[in-house]
């Protein structure tokens, strides 16, 4: 009985805590390519002589932009598959 408490808790927590990771870590990103995007218009509007070099610069921004959400989708994922306290609980 214990045992299937402690368990459901720990399921719980981790799908709350995944959740809150996910939600939380695509806003900074979103943000950021949003305003990386109007930024990179906005300049080849003023350059369009620029081109090749602003968009350039936009795919690499985007790209290191776009890992930090990657890297709480990942995070995330270990929280509810391989979670460490998952061992703990069934032991």
């Amino acid at each position: 009985m214990a045992l299937d408490t402690y368990s459901t808790t720990i399921a719980v927590a981790s799908i709350a805590v995944s959740g809150i990771t996910i939600g939380i870590g695509v806003i900074g990103p979103a943000i950021g390519e949003g305003r990386a995007v109007a930024t990179a218009l906005s300049s080849l509007a003023q350059q369009p002589d620029a081109s090749a070099t602003i968009t350039r610069t936009l795919f690499v921004g985007l790209a290191m932009i776009e890992s930090l959400a990657i890297y709480c989708f990942v995070v995330s994922m270990i929280l509810i598959f391989a979670n460490p306290f998952w061992d703990r609980a069934l032991t």
